[in-house]
């Protein structure tokens, strides 16, 4: 028998189900390019088919890199990061207070993403923060909140913080530290994701030309409207998701492990 089968057999197809989508998002982050040796982290909140309503999570192992990251060595975690399976990798403390403060207070916060990438961070540096003058920029027209850094998120009394900082919107730029995006589905949280990094990137690449042509707060507003993408009518995402999983699946079918 197949080491999928077994793993699968001994858990709620759900909670199967789950495991290989996260697992694919760490090797689609891996193509990408946005690891950080072992650090940083995605998370997803695992269906109450599953957790009977409790609030159970699952994030990658300390120690792996997202390359090394599969559906059966995920770790099944409580609100607090305490594992729930016999797994013998390590929780990072640090990855999982600013996750488990999004899970745990904003509705609709299924899956949390966060980043350190070299242009997600480089904006987060700036004093003026994402510019709005780019075509990816233009699509967050009041989708993106600020967060003052405060050092390595260890520290549960900083979730309060971050919350009044996000005002319930969907990315959050730590300022000197990175990007976070959140939604009610891992690939709405990687378009949005996706988004906001294409325009730092483009940002970046802009401010050794000089001066920007800005783009209207009118415009803006317009363009985000029209920003098919995040609309559930178009698959919020899956599309993409699903397109990045074929092309995971060409280079190496064993996060399904």
């Amino acid at each position: 028998m197949s080491a999928v089968p077994q793993a699968a057999a001994r858990m709620h197809p759900d909670e199967w189900r789950s495991r290989v989508q996260l697992a694919a998002a760490y090797r689609i982050f891996d193509l990408l390019g946005w690891t950080e040796m072992i650090y940083n982290h995605i998370t997803l909140r695992l269906p109450g088919s599953v957790s009977g309503g409790d609030q159970q999570f699952l994030i990658n192992p300390f120690g792996l890199h997202y390359s090394e990251v599969t559906a059966s060595n995920l770790l099944k975690i409580d609100q607090a990061g305490r594992k729930l399976d016999d797994s013998p990798w390590p929780v990072n403390p640090a990855g999982f207070t600013l996750h488990s403060t999004i899970h745990g207070q904003v509705e609709g916060a299924h899956c949390v993403m966060h980043t350190h990438t070299t242009a997600g961070l480089a904006v987060a540096c700036t004093r003026s923060g994402l510019a709005q003058n780019n075509f990816y920029s233009a699509q967050l027209h009041d989708m993106v909140a600020y967060h003052d850094f405060e050092g390595i998120t260890v520290h549960a009394e900083e979730g309060p913080r971050v919350l009044r900082s996000m005002g319930g919107k969907p990315l959050l730029i730590l300022r000197n530290h990175g990007l976070v995006s959140w939604a009610p589905t891992l690939p709405l949280a990687l378009a949005r994701l996706w988004t906001l990094q294409r325009a730092c990137e483009v940002q970046l690449a802009q401010a050794a030309l000089g001066p920007a042509i800005p783009v209207s707060e009118a415009i803006a507003i317009r363009t985000t409207t029209e920003s098919f993408q995040f609309d559930q009518q178009f698959g919020a995402g899956q599309d993409v998701f699903d397109a990045l999983v074929r092309r995971v699946d060409r280079i190496d079918p064993g996060y399904r492990q």
